[in-house]
């Protein structure tokens, strides 16, 4: 697991050093271990290491004397690499140690762009050709886009700049600040930039399942593969049971997130199972709570996870009173505004991981999407003809009436012109449901194309990053996701296969629990005397509101005060997305200021 970064550009000079240690010390970060940028006339190529597979070997950029000109860096884990090195191997190839990632130069030499389509991981990997004739840069991602990789090409002189994260991006010469005058829209409608587009403008990330290939002067051509084809491994426990099993396995300290609830702790009680019968020390798991007293915690839950599975429990207590510079820290380590309260604790629970010696770090993200685990898409499954525009609000931090009421007459006007991400999104279901997909099968599609990416993976991979830890999902890995796909209508729609996956396994309250998200009571905080009171009363002062000339600074008072008096869930969430977009539009003119972030 790394940060990589590059730059290719026809015809110009060799980068120049500085300029490259600057790019590489803002997502140092993510990879504390080992560090190298190689560079030649036109091109660079750098990673910053976090040694999880073969600790001792794998320097990155990867080269193989056999293969002069081709190097190549990689962000990620490919689980199937020593099958493709004994393959890569009768065909000649050598090797000079383990590590996942030296095996990615003889794989493009014998495959070409269609390199990884062999990969089976999550990776984000930048392959870089310097052969007479072949000159070019070939970027791909995973199918399911665990690990982001950012872009900005410049039309004028036609270089392209990548790195895994924004705000290392931001550090090359050439890459221009720009917000995108509809980001605040999409923040409130979605809660995060969706499709190829971050908050800015001319940055763009590589959608899931794509590689784009670069020639000298010319634009980034994306193009969609085709799935990596996993077998068929039997029912919904057992494909479970044989990923969390395969990514439990690491030459680092593993441990897995436990938050209380039934995606968690099926891989929890998995992966403790799996210590339990390969004579491994005991499993830890890490849950995070607030100190004080607030509604809907799910300590309990966690703690009756974690004794039945028998690991070592954590249960990691943040105090309110450090929300504010958590906030701060998670907008700038996520390079663009994510309106979710997770952040914050997501942020402080991989602090604690790391804290504690470990690297690696199993999580249930991805089970909603796959397994229809989502209140909104049941709803959805019973509403009538206008389904669509219920789930597309149902998304958002705001619902449309209540953000349209909060813009300026020029903003709403500019929306209204231009179109909101929320239209987009409902078109793309209704097109789903006109060429014959059910529903949940189109949002199925919807929520695991883009909404997952951008909105979980996207967080996840930077805030774990952020303290130099890896987070595994496999959730997410391809035999999972062929296997849940398969599945009838009734075992995807409820989770109610993973229910049944769980009723061994897991306690019955935790069986029996409503479904509640892990996140931060946003509500109780921002009540009279709360700790997120004053930093949302800072973010939306007027004179902020009234020079971003979006929000009208009366009605956001309104809203506010309305709150105060009586506090609800939909209010809190709006009030804290304005602020974190407020917050976000201030860090960001600041990202060309310092070289590193520390975390």
């Amino acid at each position: 697991m790394c940060r990589i970064l590059g730059s290719f550009a026809a015809g110009a000079d060799r980068p120049e050093q500085a300029q490259l240690a600057a790019v590489s010390a803002r997502q140092r970060h993510g990879g504390p271990d080992e560090h190298q940028v190689l560079s030649g006339p036109g091109w660079s190529l750098g990673c910053d290491r976090l040694a999880v597979t073969d600790p001792c070997g794998g320097q990155q950029p990867y080269r193989l004397p056999h293969l002069p000109g081709v190097l190549a860096v990689l962000n990620g884990e490919i689980y199937n690499h020593a099958e493709l090195r004994r393959t890569l191997a009768a065909r000649g190839h050598r090797f000079p140690d383990r590590c996942d990632g030296t095996v990615l130069p003889a794989l493009y030499a014998e495959y070409g762009p269609a390199f990884a389509e062999h990969l089976d991981g999550m990776f984000a990997v930048a392959v870089l050709d310097l052969r007479p004739g072949s000159t070019q840069l070939v970027l791909a991602v995973d199918d399911m886009g665990m690990k982001p990789l950012h872009l900005h090409h410049d039309p004028y002189d036609g270089s392209t700049r990548f790195a895994s994260e924004i705000p290392a991006l931001l550090a090359f010469e050439g890459v221009r600040i720009s917000p995108r005058e509809d980001a605040l829209d999409t923040v409130l409608a979605t809660r995060t930039s969706f499709s190829t587009h971050t908050a800015l403008d001319g940055v763009d990330v590589l959608p899931p399942g794509a590689t784009a290939l670069v020639r000298p002067g010319s634009a980034p051509v994306v193009r969609r593969r085709g799935p990596y084809r996993a077998a068929p491994l039997g029912d919904t426990q057992d494909v479970l049971r044989h990923e969390v099993r395969r990514l439990a396995q690491a030459e680092v300290p593993v441990c897995a997130v436990t938050s209380g609830g039934l995606d968690s702790g099926l891989v929890t009680a998995l992966a403790a199972e799996h210590a339990r019968e390969t004579d491994a020390p005991p499993l830890h798991t890490f849950h995070l709570t607030y100190r004080g007293r607030w509604p809907d915690s799910e300590a309990a839950y966690a703690r009756s996870v974690a004794r039945r599975a028998r690991t070592v429990h954590h249960e990691v207590a943040v105090d309110p009173d450090e929300l504010g510079s958590l906030l701060t820290r998670t907008v700038r380590h996520l390079g663009q505004p994510n309106a979710d309260p997770i952040t914050l604790s997501t942020y402080a629970l991989f602090r604690a991981v790391r804290e504690n010696g470990f690297t690696v770090a199993l999580a249930g993200d991805g089970a909603d999407e796959l397994f229809g685990g989502y209140d909104r898409m049941r709803a959805a499954l019973t509403a009538g003809p206008d389904w669509a525009a219920a789930y597309t609000d149902a998304l958002s931090a705001a619902p449309r009436l209540l953000r349209e009421h909060l813009y300026t007459s020029h903003y709403r006007a500019y929306i209204a012109d231009q179109g909101s991400a929320a239209d987009r999104i409902e078109q793309e279901l209704r097109s789903a449901e006109v060429v014959g997909a059910d529903r949940l099968t189109a949002m199925t599609a919807f929520e695991t194309r883009w909404r997952l990416p951008a909105y979980h993976l996207r967080r996840l991979d930077h805030l774990s990053m952020a303290w130099a830890v890896e987070a595994r999902l496999p959730f997410c890995q391809p035999s999972v996701v062929t296997h849940a796909r398969s599945l009838p209508t009734a075992a995807r729609t409820g989770k109610r296969a993973l229910y049944e996956a769980g009723a061994e396994l897991l306690p019955a309250a935790v069986l029996r629990r409503p479904k509640q998200p892990f996140t931060l009571p946003v509500a109780a905080m921002l009540a009279p005397g709360g700790p997120l009171l004053d930093l949302v009363r800072e973010m939306l002062s007027p004179a902020r509101l009234v020079l971003g000339g979006k929000i009208r600074a009366d009605r956001a008072a309104k809203l506010l005060a309305r709150h105060l008096e009586h506090p609800t869930p939909q209010a809190a969430l709006t009030l804290w997305s304005l602020a974190v977009h407020e917050l976000w539009t201030e860090v960001v003119q600041g990202m060309r200021i310092p070289v590193g972030c520390a975390a």
